[in-house]
């Protein structure tokens, strides 16, 4: 039995055609403050990549820009309490 295939996200239209190497400084802002806060929420980096049409690498530098203290991999363990 095949397992079924992870849910594709499109780009949202706020980042759609702004992935490029001349970005304004106001696309930059708003990619920062806008991964910041998702990832801050606990989004991970893939999704962040594929809402934003950017690669994990580009999502990680601009949590290094912004600050943002990067989790270990995989998930979080379960208390056995």
């Amino acid at each position: 039995m095949a397992y079924p295939s992870r849910p594709v996200r499109d780009v949202l239209p706020q980042f759609n055609g702004t992935a490029t190497v001349r970005q304004t400084p106001q696309q930059r802002a708003d990619l920062r403050t806008f991964v910041a806060e998702q990832y801050t929420a606990l989004c991970s980096l893939r999704v962040l990549a594929e809402l934003t049409g950017r690669s994990q690498t580009a999502v990680s530098r601009v949590l290094d820009e912004a600050g943002v203290p990067r989790r270990g991999p995989g998930a979080s363990r379960l208390s056995t309490t």
